[in-house]
């Protein structure tokens, strides 16, 4: 018998909410979290809109702020979602084999000041050269010991060990936009191996400082539509012009069954399945026939032992960027052939923007939620569905519906590709 795996935790912080039922209040009512960027300034930037997580203070969650305050906004939001997972879960102070508990996070980059760096070179600077002594003294002065090592993407993980006192695998994912969705699958099969029991799961991430924007402007991947931020993230909509990125954090507890019945934990559903795929084909731009998300929603399907016909929701990756849309709608059809009409899909990504590493884990809680409430949340500012874009996007509202298997879809830049199949907990 393989090891099943349950959850029994979650925490959020997002753009629309700073904990899981504030989030989710704002999904099921269609709220969105974009607006004008106020995190640097951004008036020369052909892209001027975010979705930032407003109001956010790491003191709300933990006693010990003061002692992450110079930490980066993505160690801060992995910090809190995980404090928020633990205490959901009933582990604080649990008596764990702490051997056995692990974290495995998809995350990214700190946050980047590369404008200091050059500063630095340029203050540096002697006839074309540059002064390394010179260089060395400026920069003792002048950076911050703490902020530039949290700029090596495994910090995060490391971070959430050291606190909850998690001395399993610690692991890092970096597959881009697919990375915590990708966490959540590789933790779920270290728990059904037999390496862990417990594992603290999913992502955090923030782009949102002018190397990271100005990255994905050259790419010309983001929405900017600047004067009108509320409608800028419109998946599968006829006048989608890209991604609006965002910020956050999601952190699962994923726990072997029988562990997490021992100690009484109450089971919130069962990650079931999950695929993982490279499309082996461009930077930026997905298989035009899909076939990296085709494949990882069909190895999710057969590792979960589940039918198409069984998903009652799917929730896409829906960047809003054009090509992301009509190539994941055409993978959809190809997994589900027929069915693909009757099955519900939405991209929550219309209201909380892009989460960039932390946004597979943000959505599986989602669908998590969709499954205990029976709601499935709606892809706001779909008003004209292209040409190309032509299944059920749950437009504009929320549905109520009984679903009791769902799958949800990362796909990320370098043609990373994950699904995961997530259920209703039966025992």
């Amino acid at each position: 018998m393989r090891r099943r795996v349950v959850v029994t935790g979650m925490g959020a912080i997002t753009p629309v909410g700073r904990d899981v039922e504030s989030t989710w209040s704002s999904l099921r009512e269609g709220r969105g979290g974009v607006g004008p960027i106020t995190l640097f300034d951004a008036a020369t930037f052909a892209t001027r809109i975010a979705a930032e997580v407003k109001g956010f203070d790491l003191a709300d969650y933990r006693a010990d702020a003061d002692r992450w305050r110079e930490h980066s906004r993505t160690s801060q939001f992995a910090l809190a979602a995980a404090t928020q997972a633990v205490a959901h879960a009933g582990l604080d102070g649990a008596d764990l084999d702490r051997s056995r508990f692990g974290v495995y996070l998809g995350s990214g980059e700190g946050q980047q000041d590369f404008g200091r760096f050059v500063d630095l070179v340029h203050g540096s600077n002697r006839g074309g050269k540059v002064d390394t002594a010179a260089f060395t003294s400026r920069g003792v002065r002048t950076l911050h010991a703490v902020r530039e090592d949290d700029q090596e993407p495994g910090k995060a993980a490391g971070h959430l060990a050291s606190v909850f006192g998690a001395r399993g695998a610690n692991m890092t994912c970096q597959t881009a936009c697919a990375a915590s969705a990708q966490a959540l699958g590789e933790a779920c099969e270290l728990i059904r191996r037999g390496e862990l029991d417990v594992v603290l799961a999913g992502g955090a991430h923030s782009m949102i400082h002018p190397l990271g924007v100005t990255g994905f402007i050259l790419l010309t991947a983001m929405s900017t539509r600047n004067d009108d931020p509320a409608r800028a993230s419109r998946p599968f909509d006829r006048d989608r012009d890209g991604f609006v990125l965002g910020e956050g954090g999601g952190v699962l507890v994923l726990e072997e069954l029988e562990h997490a019945k021992a100690r009484g934990a109450t089971i919130h559903g069962e990650l079931a399945g999950h695929g993982s795929t490279a499309d082996a084909f461009r930077l930026t731009d997905s298989h035009d026939e899909g076939r990296g998300a085709v494949a990882a929603m069909r190895i999710a399907l057969a590792d979960a032992g589940v039918e198409p016909s069984e998903i009652g929701y799917i929730n896409a990756h829906g960047t809003s960027t054009p090509s992301n849309d009509s190539i994941e709608t055409l993978a959809i059809r190809k997994v589900f052939g027929d069915g693909a009409d009757t099955i519900p899909v939405s991209s929550t990504k219309s209201m909380t923007g892009h989460l960039v590493s932390a946004g597979g884990a943000v959505e599986a809680i989602a669908c998590l939620l969709a499954i205990r409430d029976g709601v499935l949340p709606p892809t706001i500012n779909l008003e004209n569905p292209g040409h190309d874009c032509d299944l059920d996007y749950i437009p504009r509202e929320a549905r109520s519906k009984r679903v009791d298997a769902v799958l949800s879809n990362s796909f990320g830049f370098g043609g990373q590709n994950t699904a995961l199949v997530l259920r209703r907990f039966e025992g």
